[in-house]
């Protein structure tokens, strides 16, 4: 078992959505990067007392997607893609912390969309502690690329060449600020 990175303490950490983002990326007619992100979501960090013992639950209301385009934002939450009425949340719960070296890891776990749950890893990575005032803020940076037809995303439209209209790849980005409160 590993330490805790220097000054990352046992205990809850709490997302901060106002200093985080949980965004993706998609490649657009395969010349082009669409970019979006989901602007209400929650989560926590159960830190152990080793590293590679901790927790990690997220989730994403699927109908705060945004990319920019009102239009694109209403096809996304469609049954075409997230079925966010029926299916609301986007939800990750981590099930193991592997090849920590003291800043880089990977986060295992279960990523649920669309009602489909299959394991993901995310290359992570621990950015540092920080203290304001009564709270200890803690940095991560995470990203995985997974299959948007793995989760039931079937939308297919192929351009004149043969180019997907929205590719089948998405990158998944995450930048978290956590709080806990001393």
């Amino acid at each position: 078992m590993t330490a805790l990175p220097t000054n990352l303490t046992p205990g809850t950490w709490n997302f901060d959505a106002l200093h985080s983002d949980f965004g993706f990326v998609a490649r657009h007619a395969g010349v082009s990067k669409v970019r979006g992100e989901f602007t209400d979501f929650t989560g926590t960090i159960t830190v152990a007392d080793e590293f590679e013992n901790s927790r990690v639950e997220a989730s994403a209301n699927v109908s705060s997607i945004t990319t920019g385009n009102e239009q694109r934002d209403g096809h996304l939450q469609s049954g075409d893609f997230f079925l966010a009425e029926e299916h609301p949340q986007a939800t990750f719960v981590s099930t193991a912390i592997e090849n920590f070296d003291g800043a880089e890891f990977d986060l295992v776990g279960d990523l649920t969309m669309r009602g489909v749950t299959l394991p993901v890893t995310f290359k992570a990575e621990f950015n540092g502690v920080a203290v304001d005032g009564d709270s200890s803020l803690a940095g991560f940076s995470a990203t995985t690329t997974v299959n948007r037809k793995d989760y039931g995303m079937k939308f297919h439209a192929a351009m004149g060449g043969g180019e997907l209209l929205v590719s089948d790849k998405i990158v998944i980005t995450i930048e978290i600020e956590a709080a806990k409160q001393a």
